[in-house]
C-alpha cells in the first residue's frame, strides 16, 4: 500500500516522501498515528502544493541536527550507576539514564529513542554511543560509567601512574647528569 508520510519514519523516509508499505501497518500504526496518510490522487496534488514548505522544514531540521551534532560531537557525560566486583553493573545503563545525563551535563534534550548502543552497558568505564539526530545525521558520543568509589579509584590510580612516570624521568635526568659528569671527569 502506498502512503504519504507526514513526518520522519525511520528506515522509510521523511516527511513528504511516497513509500510502500504493509496495509496492516499502515491502517493499524502509520494512519492512527498520523504518521501517513494515504497515498490518493487528491492527497498527491496537496503534497505537490506543500513541496515548497516541507523543503523547508526539512532544511530547518537538517539544519538544527547538525547544530546539535557540533553540540554533541567528541562530548563526555557521566553517568552514575553502582558497580560491583570487577568493575561490573548491577544492571545495565539505558538510554533514558544517557538521555538525561546529557541534558543535566550538556543542556542538550534529546530523544531515548535516537540514542543508539552496539551492546548492552554491563561495565565501569568509558563507552562509546551513537546518537541518531535525523536521517543519516549521527553524533558520536563518550559515556563514562561508574559510582563514587570507582572514579575515585580510577583517579587514585591515574594519580599512581603519573606520580610513576615523573619518578622515571626524574631517574632518566639522574643518569643522564652522571654521564655527563663521568665524561668531563675524564677529560
Amino acid at each position: 500500500m502506498k502512503v504519504i508520510l507526514l513526518s520522519e519514519l525511520r528506515g522509510k523516509g521523511g516527511e513528504g516522501d511516497i513509500v510502500d508499505v504493509a496495509q496492516g501497518y499502515a491502517e493499524n500504526y502509520l494512519f492512527p498515528q498520523r504518521i501517513a496518510t494515504a497515498a490518493t490522487k487528491g492527497n498527491i496534488k496537496q503534497l505537490e502544493e506543500r513541496r515548497h514548505n516541507i523543503a523547508k522544514r526539512e532544511e530547518q531540521r537538517i539544519a538544527d541536527a547538525e547544530a546539535t551534532k557540533a553540540a554533541l560531537e567528541g562530548k563526555s557525560v557521566t553517568v552514575e550507576a553502582k558497580v560491583g566486583e570487577e568493575g561490573q553493573l548491577f544492571g545495565s545503563v539505558t538510554t533514558a539514564m544517557i538521555a538525561d545525563a546529557v541534558k543535566d551535563q550538556l543542556g542538550i534534550e534529546i530523544d531515548r529513542k535516537r540514542i543508539e548502543r552496539t551492546a548492552n552497558i554491563k561495565t565501569a568505564g568509558v563507552h562509546k554511543v551513537n546518537v541518531n539526530l535525523y536521517r543519516e545525521i549521527t553524533a558520536t558520543l563518550e559515556v563514562t560509567v561508574g559510582d563514587a568509589e570507582w572514579f575515585a579509584a580510577q583517579a587514585a590510580a591515574a594519580e599512581a601512574e603519573v606520580a610513576e612516570a615523573a619518578e622515571e624521568a626524574a631517574e632518566e635526568v639522574e643518569v643522564e647528569v652522571e654521564e655527563i659528569v663521568v665524561e668531563e671527569a675524564a677529560e
